[in-house]
């Protein structure tokens, strides 16, 4: 029989589990989502309850699971398998979590950044194939990113790279081109609803005020969506903004390592082309002559099942 390999997701909002073959065929998947208030702790105790659960429910003995490969949303220390620090949830500083892992269930584990793992799975079996030089960014409540390069998954020694919601460009929303920012704090889900939700931030002639039901705390970036969808001014303008600072940052990238494909994944790409198709706008009306017709974006095709993805082909080389 075919060995297995136990995928993780340890994101900001979501908690993911997979199973699936070392050439990233996934059979059967589970999620759940981060209590933020009980911290990494809570993470940790929904793991501990949850993977037996899950391997028990998905028709798969324990005996065919040979590997874990973890997606960590944070900064980590791939090679000692230490999360470094997570910007999102506390707990996680200088956490030996490879080590959890195997102490806990007896497997072989493999720690990636969740950025880099989503990188690799898209890079083999998503938009990345046949290409040699390749950079995803997920755009959820954070913003990460990833690169290949001459085919290879580039970590900077374990340490990561490619930490594309860390980079700064000018402020467009307040116009302080003074005063740049992360964008991150632009263009992530979490920024974007914390925009939405501020008090008259959204002009009450907008359909989000009805799509939220008239209660501002509640507006949400699929409610974004929804309303740029049926043509709302203000919702459209808010999606031009993000798309325009991914678009600097993006042709930033390309200055920089004229990549052949660029994939666009994490939940505020649901957005859809509806905000990839600005995104191609404005970096192509920054990009240098370089890479000038010689480079695509497109919105992952991996979806949900990314970082998952990712780690089980890391883990692979485990086997």
């Amino acid at each position: 029989m075919t060995d297995l390999i136990l995928g993780i997701e340890i994101g900001g909002t979501k908690l993911q589990l997979s199973l699936g073959t070392p050439e990233g065929e996934i059979v059967a998947s589970t999620k759940g989502f981060v209590d933020v208030s009980t911290g990494s702790v809570g993470i940790r105790q929904w793991l501990l309850e949850q993977i037996p659960n899950f391997i028990g429910s998905s028709g798969y003995s324990n005996s065919r699971i040979a590997a874990i490969g973890c997606g960590f949303g944070g900064p980590i220390d791939q090679r000692r398998g230490r999360v470094l620090k997570s910007v999102q949830i506390k707990g996680w500083k200088d956490f030996p979590l490879k080590e959890w892992f195997e102490e806990a269930f007896k497997l072989p584990t493999w720690i990636e950044n969740d950025s880099n793992a989503a990188t690799w799975g898209e890079y083999c079996l998503g938009f990345g194939v046949g290409c040699q030089h390749f950079f995803y960014t997920n755009i959820g409540s954070g913003v990460g990113g990833g690169f290949v390069l001459n085919g290879s998954l580039f970590d900077r020694e374990g340490f990561g790279a490619g930490e594309f919601g860390h980079t700064y460009v000018p402020n467009l929303i307040n116009q302080k081109l003074s005063e740049p920012v992360k964008i991150e704090n632009i263009c992530s889900g979490w920024a974007i609803e914390q925009r939405l939700r501020q008090p008259g931030y959204v002009p009450a002639s907008s359909l989000l005020y009805m799509l939220a039901d008239g209660n501002v705390g509640q507006i949400s970036t699929s409610n974004l969506g929804e309303a740029a969808q049926q043509g709302d001014t203000f919702a459209l303008a808010e999606i031009d903004l993000v798309a325009h600072a991914l678009g600097i940052g993006l042709a930033n990238v390309l200055c920089l390592t004229n990549v052949e494909r660029i994939a666009i994944g994490g939940g505020v790409s649901n957005l859809g082309e509806l905000l990839i198709d600005r995104v191609r706008k404005y970096t192509d009306q920054y990009i240098f002559v370089i890479s000038e017709g010689r480079y695509q974006i497109q919105r992952s095709f991996l979806g949900e099942s990314i970082v998952v993805v990712g780690a089980i082909l890391l883990a692979s080389k485990l086997l």
